[in-house]
């Protein structure tokens, strides 16, 4: 199975100050806020970005503690081409026995979360063709046929509030980065 040229796409942090983060990142690296709301796992996520390709460039996920070290990293993300090709990463994970295998399905992404060897959280994930309000995360099955995960995953977002087109989403996210 040939390896799939995965690409760094964003970050995760845990944060202390998620308004602090925010105008931090927002006035120092030009990122404009694309989405928040509660976290499955307890707290609050926040998506920031400054490009119109990606829904998110860094993640902040409130709860951190006061006297941990600055480096608290929540996960890292690598962008892949195609559904297919995270299909396939998924059965390789499975062989490989990879901790903590959750697929999660964002609407605008098809998202594999796992633990490296080391135990770090990582996420391999593909863009979907379309847009709904984040945080939006549910089960998906990366061994049903393509078009069947397509068709469930439209049939899903199509009632879910925000939802729009990808490129929709893209015109909507131009106009706040110019703005910004």
């Amino acid at each position: 199975m040939p390896t799939p040229k995965a690409q760094f796409s964003h970050v995760g942090f845990l944060v202390r100050d998620a308004e602090r983060m925010i105008d931090f990142y927002s006035r120092v690296m030009g990122l404009v806020l694309t989405d928040r709301g509660p976290y499955r796992l307890g707290g609050e996520i926040i998506f920031l970005s400054g490009t119109t390709r990606e829904h998110h460039q860094v993640v902040f996920v409130t709860g951190r503690k006061d006297d941990t070290h600055s480096s608290i990293l929540n996960q890292l993300s690598f962008h892949i081409d195609t559904l297919e090709e995270v299909c396939q990463q998924y059965k390789l994970l499975v062989d490989l026995q990879a901790k903590e295998l959750q697929p999660r399905c964002h609407g605008n992404a098809w998202s594999l979360y796992f633990h490296d060897p080391d135990g770090n959280r990582c996420e391999l994930y593909t863009p979907s063709p379309w847009y709904v309000n984040q945080p939006f995360g549910e089960p998906w099955d990366p061994t049903e046929p393509i078009p069947t995960i397509i068709a469930k995953t439209e049939a899903l977002v199509r009632k879910s509030p925000g939802f729009t087109t990808r490129e929709a989403w893209e015109a909507q996210q131009a106009a706040r980065l110019a703005a910004h």
